[in-house]
């Protein structure tokens, strides 16, 4: 793999994942205080959901 394309792919989630910050900053405070509030068990399952379907991207991508 080259490392070309891992720092593309890293730059591609830290532009996706700031974009709604620098649009939204507001709502984006409002959003981090709700997940703040939600149960621990309800954050790792979110997460896990996310996780799945960032794999079968990378999967169905690759194929």
């Amino acid at each position: 793999m080259d490392i070309d394309f891992i720092l593309c792919v890293l730059g591609m989630v830290m532009i996706i994942e700031g974009l709604p910050h620098f649009t939204f900053p507001s709502k984006m405070k409002s959003y981090m205080k709700q997940l703040s509030e939600l149960p621990e068990k309800t954050l790792r399952i979110l997460g896990l959901i996310l996780m799945a379907i960032g794999l079968a991207f990378v999967y169905f991508g690759k194929a």
